[in-house]
């Protein structure tokens, strides 16, 4: 009998108490959380709406007119991904409610069955010592005998009950516990993600009116501008090209990880792959080369970046209105190197370490980008360098990998 209270004094007294108490019934709570769902909904199908207005916008040709209407559109979405992300934050803190609750009156139900196993221990301690025989002496008649030991073997299946229902409490408070740490992370990358889209709207408002002012709202001097830009592109791209053909000749496949999916995780969520890598139609069109060096994702500004797989952080750059603009490239253990081009905003700084799902940064348009996406270039890691280019800074140089083969 002393072994089983041992045992039952680990389990019992092992879970802690909270007093808290909350107006909101589960049911009210419910409700609330559905109803952010429906609003959230309702938020996303007007991102969505955008989306494809700035679509519509991009396959026309380039022009100041459409730039501007461009990043007005860009603009009114960015303030609907900040509704979004108050909606989720408010959701997000009814969810945390919730789970406060449960918690207290799982808290409240483990106590109550701490107090009925006691007692119950306590009833059966009394009669520890007596033996069968002495049992069946003491009553005045063999029935009364038999009714006190049958009364012996229910208290004894009542503390197994007991203990395996205090069990359950304890399993539920774990994962109320877990449930409740994961809804709090999620909460303070949401304040985050809400803090930083509010920067990348006041900095597109500032990229419009510079665009206006540069251009002193003039179409003529808009095209005459677009003109040098497309001109450094393509210098940049010629010696790019030249840069990475030689490296390729030292390219040693036998270090890179085997071909297969899963080596490297999808950088943003929901993935739509827009342009592809190699040679093909859209790369003879926008580059001189003729080769994508990466694949697209279709991205709309501000759509949170993840880190493709663990790593540390080898560079963040802003090539400017040319190449990669504002860009991050992540080294891997595995000879791999990851590039993610075309942000609105890096939160990471070189060499900081991050983890594979882990918010490096925002999509955006900057550098050269007929819109809004995200460009994902895979090196062979021990080939990669910085090398500065005459209007884009630091460009990232390297043997590129088609992505497809570890994605």
């Amino acid at each position: 009998m002393r072994k089983i209270i041992s045992i039952l004094l680990i389990v019992v007294f092992s879970v802690g108490s909270l007093g808290i108490a909350f107006a909101a019934t589960e049911s009210e709570l419910r409700a609330q959380i559905d109803q952010k769902n429906r609003d959230l909904q309702v938020v996303n199908d007007q991102i969505k709406q955008a989306q494809l207005q700035l679509e519509k916008i991009e396959s026309d040709k380039k022009t100041l007119s459409g730039d501007i209407k461009s990043l007005d559109v860009t603009i009114n979405q960015l303030n609907l991904k900040i509704k979004s992300s108050q909606v989720k934050i408010d959701q997000l803190n009814l969810q945390l409610q919730l789970l406060q609750n449960k918690k207290a009156d799982t808290i409240s139900n483990i106590s109550s069955q701490k107090d009925a196993i006691a007692k119950i221990i306590a009833e059966i301690d009394q009669n520890d010592n007596e033996n069968i025989f002495h049992m069946l002496l003491k009553g005045n008649t063999l029935a009364d005998s038999l009714l006190e030991m049958q009364s012996l073997q229910n208290l004894q299946n009542n503390l197994s009950a007991n203990i395996v229902s205090l069990n359950k409490l304890n399993e539920d408070l774990s994962n109320n516990i877990r449930d409740t740490s994961a809804t709090e992370n999620n909460l303070e990358a949401e304040n985050q993600s809400l803090k930083d889209r509010k920067i990348i709207t006041n900095d597109t408002k500032s990229q419009k009116n510079t665009l206006l002012n540069s251009t002193k709202n003039k179409e003529s001097i808009y095209q005459q501008q677009l003109t040098i830009l497309k001109n450094q592109q393509a210098a940049i791209d010629d010696e790019l090209s030249k840069l990475e053909s030689d490296l390729r000749s030292t390219f040693n496949v036998s270090v890179l990880p085997f071909k297969r999916s899963g080596v490297l995780a999808y950088p943003v969520l929901n993935p739509i792959i827009t342009q592809n890598y190699g040679v093909n139609s859209f790369a003879e069109r926008a580059y001189k080369s003729g080769f994508h060096n990466g694949i697209d994702f279709q991205a709309s500004v501000g759509t949170t970046i993840v880190a493709a797989s663990d790593g540390v952080v080898y560079a963040v750059g802003n090539n400017g209105r040319t190449q990669y603009g504002k860009y991050i490239v992540i080294k891997h253990s595995n000879n791999l190197a990851t590039l993610y081009g075309h942000l609105s905003k890096q939160i990471v700084g070189v060499g900081d370490t991050v983890k594979v799902g882990q918010i490096i940064g925002y999509s955006g348009s900057t550098g050269y980008a007929t819109g809004p996406h995200l460009h994902f270039t895979v090196y062979w890691g021990p080939s990669l360098t910085l090398q500065m280019f005459i209007g884009a800074g630091l460009v990232p140089v390297g043997v590129t990998i088609n992505p497809k083969d570890y994605l």
